[in-house]
């Protein structure tokens, strides 16, 4: 139960930085709030203050710099496709955000949010009520994971949608923190442990997202859900190759954190599917069983591959 709830709007990241700093950590920043919002409503966010980014105009910037897109994360999903250099070099990216939510929401999302998108399970994802009832997994402060029955390790399952994209296609982030700046392969944010799933420090901003440039990019990207919007995803796949012949494979939905393989056109595409199913640890924690998204990872894959190199 909060105690108190406060509500700041920095100028700007520095700003903001600083307010973030006072809270000692009893805070969420708020972009698009269509993560956030909602898990508060269910009682999974529990914080005192909300510190609303969204009058930063800084990290709403879409600009070329020297080998690199950098694309600021504030910039809305359904503002991407407003973007030529975007949608000339990128359009598997167009293609995942279009995949994220509802048209409704991704005028309000931002990419920044969507790949620090709240990991995902059918028994954390309840109302209060329902999760006293059941009983409190690790995600919730309890002891065991509710999903397996008794193992020590949350499996909540990573769920961004535009990330698997952006990791196939080597993206980067800047982050911003109040000891400097960095930037990090966007694959490194996540820690793979479904409790505390990316390997953020509590106060740091993610500034922009970093699209390597002039590498002729091709990429198949495929998404299983129950609907064509609103689900979140229960299987993301993405393989990207590039003039150089390099094949990166990315899963979501399907593990903690993005299932990553990599190898080249020359590889034996069933040995890199064998290894994207060997790292994947999907569970029965959501609508489609475990069997049946493992099953589906093969017939993504192997599309992919056939669209990719025949």
């Amino acid at each position: 139960m909060m105690v108190e709830n406060r509500y700041l709007k920095p100028g700007s990241a520095q700003e903001a930085l600083a307010m973030a700093e006072e809270w000692h950590h009893n805070f969420r920043y708020l972009a698009g709030g269509t993560d956030v919002m909602v898990n508060r409503w269910q009682g999974n966010e529990t914080s005192s203050c909300l510190i609303d980014l969204r009058g930063l105009d800084e990290l709403k910037l879409v600009v070329k710099r020297d080998h690199y897109l950098s694309i600021g994360s504030l910039v809305k999903l359904d503002d991407l496709k407003s973007h030529s250099s975007i949608v000339s070099e990128f359009p598997a990216l167009l293609e995942a955000a279009d995949a994220v939510g509802s048209p409704l929401i991704r005028k309000s999302a931002t990419i920044g949010g969507n790949i620090l998108c709240e990991n995902r399970c059918i028994y954390y994802n309840q109302s209060e009520w329902w999760r006293d009832a059941v009983g409190y997994c690790l995600k919730c402060e309890g002891n065991i994971c509710i999903a397996t029955g008794s193992r020590k390790h949350c499996y909540s399952e990573f769920v961004s949608d535009t990330a698997p994209v952006l990791i196939s296609m080597d993206a980067c982030i800047e982050i911003e923190d109040t000891d400097g700046a960095r930037t990090l392969r966007l694959e490194e944010l996540y820690t793979g442990d479904g409790v505390r799933p990316r390997n953020l420090a509590g106060t740091a901003i993610i500034r922009s997202v970093l699209l390597p440039l002039r590498r002729e990019f091709r990429t198949v990207f495929s998404k299983l859900r129950q609907r064509q919007s609103l689900d979140f995803t229960s299987l993301t796949t993405a393989i990207t190759t590039d003039q150089t012949g390099k094949i990166k494979i990315v899963l979501g939905g399907v593990d903690p954190r993005p299932v990553v393989v990599e190898g080249t056109i020359r590889s034996d595409r069933e040995e890199m599917i064998r290894q994207a199913l060997k790292y994947s640890r999907a569970i029965d924690n959501e609508m489609f069983s475990r069997n049946y998204r493992r099953k589906m990872i093969n017939v993504f894959l192997q599309r992919g591959f056939e669209q990719l190199i025949g």
